[in-house]
C-alpha cells in the first residue's frame, strides 16, 4: 500500500524527479536526525543524474544557510563521502 501511494506521488506530472528530490532532500535535512534517509535520497539523486557534483555541493550552501550550520556540516560531509565514493 505505502509503495503504491509513494509511486503515485513520484509519478504525477506537475513536479519533475529532480525538483521533488530537492524538495526532499531539504525537509529531510530540516527535520535532522535522518542521515540514512538522506544518504539514499543523495545517491539516488546522483545515480539517477539529478544532480551533478557541482548541484550537490550548491544544495549544501543553499540548505545550511536555512538549516543552520551543524546540519550543514553533516549533510557536506554526506556529500563530500558520497562524491568521493562515486569518483573513486
Amino acid at each position: 500500500m505505502a509503495e503504491m501511494t509513494f509511486a503515485d506521488l513520484w509519478s504525477r506530472d506537475a513536479l519533475s524527479f529532480r525538483e521533488r528530490r530537492l524538495l526532499l532532500l531539504g525537509l529531510l535535512v530540516g527535520q535532522g536526525g535522518l542521515d540514512e534517509e538522506l544518504l539514499i535520497q543523495l545517491d539516488a539523486a546522483v545515480r539517477a543524474g539529478e544532480l551533478s557534483v557541482e548541484e550537490l555541493r550548491e544544495v549544501v550552501a543553499f540548505l545550511t544557510h536555512y538549516a543552520g550550520w551543524a546540519r550543514g556540516a553533516r549533510l557536506n560531509a554526506q556529500v563530500e563521502d558520497l562524491i568521493e565514493k562515486i569518483s573513486g
